[in-house]
């Protein structure tokens, strides 16, 4: 019995009933052809369900009738009967995945000539049947012969930079199942974490899968060989299947870092905290790369029946293989001309190891660069420039660009997600509209097999990915499953349909998102009267806030707001939405703090860049995390920071203080010095301090600078000053020097 099943569909009793006028209309995705039938099939306990006597067939009729069990209370036996429920395979039904429908007010029957058509029948016919526990229940007639537009239709999660446990994969799952969708790909492994149990290599989860956050608490977590086989059986059984990621040779660091000598350098990693593109990559001059990659090859295939591997290969910086003389050496005796033919043979022969083992390489369509087998399969995210090179080469591609639903609500909204047409030219997320790829796309269309929805992670979690998924996903399966209609009227009525499926997805405990906004947007300001005003601009009308000022996590018993609510006292704020009981996201936080500075008039002789939190940031009593993308930290490019405050009298000051960020990877700096500065007039000023951060400006970690004047005994000022110098000159070895770099800096603490 399906676990999703029975953890959220049983007590549906307490459930309104879905309006009967939409019983019968409301699938996603929609059949290609139906027509509606006279009267209803009534189903109760004498119902049976009739299958074939393979052990598949058996196995989707005893789903059947755990789900129908689960939805409407009604244990139906297995048995054929006169008026009952008949599973068929039959060879007349023509395509891999197709079905017929059939639903009479004498019986039901579902026909396909493979076991695929008939589990998506079965699908189908759960979606006819109500939304309520009684002991009859009716079932639209209907007539429904149907079959995919695109044989890959998939969903990728990344659980590399956020863990998501057993439990919450087989809940989705269930749902993709529900809703069609045939493909999971699994991106097992990445820079901050690897995932997957090898147990010739026990470090790469033993600290591969591991790293020490920056406020010191370790996170992780991977799969062990028995619950990849759980899950990837789980899957099978709801007629998915499951792709394996397993990154090379780039995204490789948390491997590395359990195994330096994978490295150019040889020299230890630690597993990386922060998101991106890392340098440290697998060494292809060594022939132990090849060595325990294979070795950890023939430990993931055989968990895997998929005939397709996913390698990754995108995001390849060369520049270890440009310093490495083995590397160097390896180029030259292939008489490749540069790196990147270097990596066009690491990725072929990976891909001839593969087929050695009768698996088809997937890849990013990085792996074009330097050329790339036409064998391999092409999964582009970089837009149609991309999908047509690789159409031309020969590969067969995944289309995957449109689909990242990290993506903000605001940005690919479910429309977006329904309309775009994956053989035209459209615009996608990384690239504008180039209609002359469109010929080229139509011309290979044979060649595209379908498309993907990615979920990557630095920014989900197991909170609020379905927020992030749902009801997205809906309209991907209804795009790839219908593969041809995405002008107003398909829209109207697939949303129409739409709003049908929320009682479901209520149901069954989903943190589904809104359909073209944000969950919730959080943003706090200084209280005229004293104090902090936390304002929240919901997308959901019944979404609740609950908070703590202690640090603590809320829960569904924490105070609670709706739009603004005033805060009193400092403190560490953390506030999570909830909805209909579930809760949508790890805590948003935010460091209160006196400081005699806030709400004073700021004066800067250049304002910082709009592109990040506005100047108000510095005197607002709120400190930055450690995310410069918080909203809490103000940034300069290219510019010095000069900043005054009007204290508006003269006050006793015990410190000033101020913190900068560094993330190199992101060109952001400490500056080089910091000017402590206090003055009666405005006009004439005394340095207090002239600091200079104890910065390695190579260092890759990000770091953050606490710059504090401590007085020996109180002095009296009404005007602050605070101004930090960046950097003129750089070391040889950072990347296009001082141009192009960042100061951040958050509140200036007065007290």
């Amino acid at each position: 019995m399906s676990k999703m099943l029975a953890r959220c569909l049983l007590g549906l009793s307490a459930l309104l009933p879905v309006l009967a006028t939409a019983a019968g209309v409301a699938i996603i995705p929609q059949p290609q052809h139906l027509q509606p039938g006279q009267g209803s099939y009534w189903l109760d306990a004498h119902t049976r369900v009739a299958a074939p006597k393979d052990a598949r067939s058996r196995e989707i009729a005893a789903f059947l009738r755990a789900a129908i069990r689960a939805q409407t209370g009604i244990a139906v036996q297995e048995g054929a009967a006169a008026h009952g429920i008949e599973l068929k395979l039959d060879p007349a039904v023509q395509g891999d995945e197709a079905y017929r429908l059939a639903v009479t007010p004498k019986r039901i029957t579902v026909s396909a000539s493979t076991d695929k058509g008939l589990f998506w029948g079965v699908q189908t016919l759960r979606q006819l049947l109500p939304l309520e526990h009684a002991a009859q229940v009716t079932v639209p007639a209907v007539t429904i012969e149907d079959a995919p537009a695109y044989a890959w239709r998939g969903v990728m999660l990344d659980v590399a930079r956020h863990f998501y446990p057993v439990s919450f994969i087989e809940k989705q799952l269930d749902l993709l199942s529900y809703y069609k969708i045939n493909t999971f790909h699994w991106h097992l492994t990445d820079d901050q974490g690897w995932r997957i149990q090898i147990k010739r290599y026990p470090k790469l989860t033993s600290v591969g899968a591991w790293r020490t956050e920056t406020d010191g608490t370790r996170y992780g977590g991977f799969y062990t060989q028995a619950q990849i086989r759980e899950v990837v059986d789980y899957a099978r059984q709801r007629n998915i299947t499951v792709i394996p990621e397993i990154e090379m040779p780039g995204h490789s660091v948390a491997a590395i870092a359990a195994y330096p000598e994978l490295s150019c350098s040889k020299q230890p990693a630690t597993v990386p905290t922060t998101w991106g593109v890392f340098k440290n990559i697998d060494c292809v001059g060594d022939e132990g790369t090849f060595t325990f990659l294979q070795n950890v090859l023939d430990e993931v295939l055989p968990l895997f029946p998929s005939k397709y591997v996913h390698i990754g290969g995108d995001e390849v910086p060369k520049d270890d293989w440009h310093d490495c003389a083995s590397c160097q050496e390896l180029m030259h005796k292939l008489g490749l001309k540069d790196e990147e033919g270097l990596q066009s043979y690491f990725i072929q022969r990976i891909q001839k190891y593969l087929e050695g083992k009768g698996k088809t390489m997937i890849g990013w369509d990085e792996i074009l660069e330097g050329g790339a087998s036409r064998n391999a399969v092409v999964e582009v995210w970089r837009g149609d420039d991309e999908a047509r090179k690789a159409l031309e080469n020969g590969n067969r591609a995944i289309v995957a660009g449109p689909f990242y639903l990290d993506s903000p609500l605001l940005k690919l909204t479910v429309q977006n997600v329904f309309r775009t047409d994956i053989t035209g030219a459209a615009p996608t997320l990384y690239t504008e509209a180039r209609p002359q790829n469109a010929a080229v796309i139509a011309t290979h269309r044979a060649q595209i097999l379908g498309a993907e929805a990615p979920l990557w992670s630095e920014r989900a979690n197991p909170y609020n990915a379905e927020s992030k998924l749902y009801p997205r996903v809906l309209a991907f399966a209804e795009n790839l499953w219908r593969g041809n209609a995405h002008d107003d009227a398909a829209w109207a009525d697939f949303h129409r349909r739409l709003q049908a499926q929320y009682p479901r997805l209520d149901a069954w405990h989903v943190a589904y998102g809104p359909e073209d906004r944000a969950v919730v947007q959080y943003a706090i300001t200084a209280d005229a009267k004293g104090g902090w005003q936390l304002h929240a601009q919901r997308g959901f009308d019944d979404l609740v806030n609950h908070y703590t000022l202690d640090g603590s996590t809320p829960t569904a018993k924490s105070p609670s707001f709706t739009d603004t609510v005033t805060l009193h006292h400092a403190g560490t704020l953390q506030v999570v939405p909830f909805r209909k009981g579930l809760r949508y996201d790890n805590p948003t936080s935010f460091t209160l703090v006196d400081n005699l500075a806030t709400g004073k008039p700021l004066s800067l002789a250049q304002p910082p860049s709009p592109k990040y939190a506005p100047a108000s940031a510095l005197t607002d009593g709120v400190l930055g995390s450690g995310d410069f993308h918080d909203g809490q930290w103000s940034g300069w490019n290219d510019h010095d920071i000069d900043a005054s405050i009007d204290l508006q009298k003269s006050t006793a000051i015990h410190s000033i203080a101020v913190d900068f960020l560094q993330d190199t990877g992101s060109r952001i700096l400490p500056p080089q010095q910091v000017n402590f500065q206090v003055s009666d007039d405005g006009q004439h000023w005394t340095t207090l301090q002239t600091g200079q951060p104890k910065a390695d400006v190579m260092s890759a970690r990000p770091t953050e600078f606490h710059l504090v004047f401590k007085a020996s005994k109180p002095l009296s000022a009404r005007y602050v000053r605070v101004t930090a110098t960046r950097y003129a000159t750089l070391p040889a070895g950072f990347p296009d020097g001082a141009a192009n770099t960042w100061l951040f800096a958050d509140e200036i603490l007065v007290k």
